[in-house]
């Protein structure tokens, strides 16, 4: 394993190849330029979710965009994006309490309304561009299988579900669940520049003001007005900054699919929700139903935490930690009831790095003594109601310097700033 944590495909990298990427969209390794360009206005790092809506957001309705770059190590959504279980769903109670109690109630329900609105942003999208994807709205529940973890996480919310949270009552069940197998591009090739890169060099800044960075797999050097990492889980290869604040931490995710009913037998009954599961062992899960009855199922991380070195700070995703997909195998049947009998079994079982953050924040906004440089990073494996509008915040910040982080409407606790470069929080010691 390497020092600084770059995204390298290693031996078993094709052969835990997700679910979500089994069918690869036809910009999957798209080049558009035989040639890296020599120089642009902005440069991406990063062609996943938080990479795509920033370039997205820099073009829409943008009548003279500037030239803009994209470089990405592997393919396009080959990291946490395309390694999820495609989970829209904002987290209204998990970290509740400890949010509520490192920054007050008014903090916490930022983050709670700023995931919620996802929901019907993305919708939105989703329409407006016509993009082919997998999109359900439906509700999601939380299943508790502790009484006493429960009733924790009911005195930890209960300060946001107050008449001065309204909108806590009403969302609290709400959600959506959201794949892009197929999803066309908003961009057409011509204007989004994107190369492979294998890991690129730590940028440095020339006499002119403009950042250097020096691809991986000897495509060049190119020089941009303005830097954006989006490089979630290996930031600190990039930014090293950074290391003590994001580090790489490893999950996983499976496909649960159900054999043909044998003679005699029933099919297990169809989920219509979404579902976390949540043991006081801190054993649990979350799983997303599909149309043919397959689940995508994401967790078992209790199975794995004592294994540091197999999860923590370890960027390689093409190896799996078996022990997970061994409680995979089990997981339908001991978890719902008519399932017993199902056959179900993991037909698919992946790994993905993950961006966790010292305090379970993302950092956003314009890296610190580092003017032209901008980061949405460190999403904790919960960036699908987070990355869009962080993308359009970052991507504004970057057409216009007069536009701060505090005029974006981000939640105000995931700006990043020096004294959370030295975090008095290690959350990622739990995944």
């Amino acid at each position: 394993m390497e020092s600084k944590p770059y995204p390298q495909p290693a031996a078993g990298f094709e052969s835990h190849t997700p679910f979500w990427r089994t069918s690869p969209h036809k910009l999957d390794t798209h080049r558009s330029t035989p040639d890296l360009p020599s120089e642009c206005d902005i440069l991406i790092i990063g062609g996943g979710y938080s990479g795509a809506s920033v370039a997205y957001h820099i073009f829409q309705g943008n009548e003279t965009p500037p030239n803009t770059v994209m470089l990405e190590a592997r393919q396009l959504c080959s990291g946490a994006t395309g390694r999820n279980a495609g989970h829209l769903r904002p987290e209204m109670y998990g970290h509740a309490s400890k949010f509520i109690s490192r920054h007050g109630v008014e903090a916490a329900a930022e983050i709670v309304k700023y995931e919620i609105s996802h929901l019907q942003i993305l919708a939105d999208v989703i329409e407006r561009e016509k993009i082919d994807c997998d999109f359900t709205l439906t509700r999601s529940l939380d299943i508790y299988f502790d009484q006493d973890v429960m009733d924790k996480v009911r005195r930890g919310v209960e300060p946001l579900i107050s008449d001065s949270y309204q909108q806590g009552k009403y969302a609290f069940m709400k959600d959506a669940e959201i794949r892009f197998p197929t999803a066309e591009q908003p961009l057409s090739e011509d204007d989004l520049k994107e190369t492979k890169v294998k890991g690129a060099k730590g940028p440095s800044r020339d006499a002119e003001g403009f950042w250097k960075i020096t691809t991986g797999n000897n495509r060049g050097t190119i020089r941009a007005k303005k830097l954006i990492l989006a490089s979630n889980a290996y930031t600190s290869a990039l930014a090293p900054e950074y290391a003590k604040a994001i580090i790489p931490c490893k999950g996983l995710c499976c496909h649960i699919v159900v054999p043909p009913a044998a003679d005699g037998k029933k099919r297990p009954p169809p989920l219509e929700n979404t579902y976390v599961t949540r043991h006081g062992s801190g054993a649990g899960g979350y799983l997303i139903p599909r149309p043919d009855r397959s689940m995508i199922v994401g967790g078992a991380s209790h199975t794995f935490t004592p294994l540091l070195e197999q999860w923590h700070n370890n960027p390689d995703d093409g190896v799996l930690i078996n022990i997970a997909k061994e409680y995979f195998d089990g997981y339908m049947q001991q978890t719902f009831i008519g399932w017993e009998d199902s056959g179900a079994y993991s037909k698919e079982v992946w790994t993905g790095v993950m961006g966790y953050s010292a305090d379970s924040l993302p950092h956003i906004g314009k890296v610190p003594s580092k003017h032209g440089q901008l980061i949405l990073a460190g999403f904790n494996g919960h960036g699908m109601p987070v990355c869009f509008l962080a993308g359009k915040a970052v991507a504004a910040m970057a057409l216009d310097d007069s536009i701060a982080f505090e005029d974006t409407g981000l939640p105000r606790v995931y700006k990043t700033t020096v004294n959370r470069l030295q975090p008095k929080y290690n959350d990622t010691l739990q995944p």
